[in-house]
């Protein structure tokens, strides 16, 4: 199982999550991913989320997307991922939950379940059938996270586990770790992740961004258990 976050898209130009001054693009987060920012300015909502899905038709994966996928050539791969963006999917990559959504979908407001495939900008006035409109397929603070019970189910079968490009800092993604059996090894490739050692021993802490850290882990794998 594979956990994956910002740092690795960030490679291929998207922008981490909250930047250091607290902001994403720009926009203080309650305005842009909550319920409560939408109800209070639905486009600045949809205008934020539509100049994120035109900036991923300009990005390409890079070689950690290509390299996971690469795994799979040698392991039944599953990759939870809290990006939004596909390039997991672009990178080769077969077996893909998004935790927080997908930036490509859209549903309406209020309806979890109607999930549909979108590709150009959401409107004021894109009506979903039952006449709601539509909104982007993204977990917003104070959302549930409805695909969990499946990270979870596949963390507990997990025979090797891999934190790539996260802080390990966003709940609940971050607590599917506590769900790996006992004979689980964890894996852990992050250039400045703070304390390690909780998740992992110190020679499977590779210190690194996540296209370096991918080559070495990648031949570590394939040498120990192949």
């Amino acid at each position: 199982m594979v956990l994956s976050g910002a740092g690795v898209s960030a490679e291929s130009g998207i922008k981490t999550f909250r930047d250091s001054n607290g902001l994403w693009e720009n926009h203080r987060i309650e305005d842009v991913a909550s319920p409560e920012g939408f109800a209070r300015n639905p486009q600045l909502v949809l205008d934020f989320y539509n100049a994120r899905r035109k900036q991923l038709k300009e990005v390409e994966p890079n070689t950690a997307h290509k390299l996971l996928a690469e795994l799979e050539d040698f392991f039944d791969v599953h990759i939870i991922t809290q990006n939004v963006d596909d390039l997991h999917e672009r990178g080769g990559s077969s077996k893909i939950i998004h935790l927080h959504g997908e930036l490509k979908k859209a549903r309406p407001v209020d309806n979890e379940n109607e999930i549909l495939d979108w590709e150009e900008d959401i409107k004021i006035g894109d009506f979903h059938s039952d006449g709601s409109q539509l909104r982007p397929h993204i977990v917003w603070f104070g959302e549930m996270v409805p695909e969990m019970g499946n990270a979870i189910e596949i963390a507990s079968q997990a025979d090797l586990f891999l934190v790539i490009g996260t802080s390990m800092q966003v709940y609940p993604a971050a607590s599917v770790i506590r769900y790996v059996p006992s004979h689980c090894e964890v894996f852990v490739i992050d250039p400045d992740l703070e304390n390690p050692n909780s998740f992992t021993k110190n020679e499977n802490y590779i210190k690194s961004s996540a296209t370096e850290g991918m080559k070495q882990l990648k031949e570590i794998l394939i040498k120990k258990y192949k």
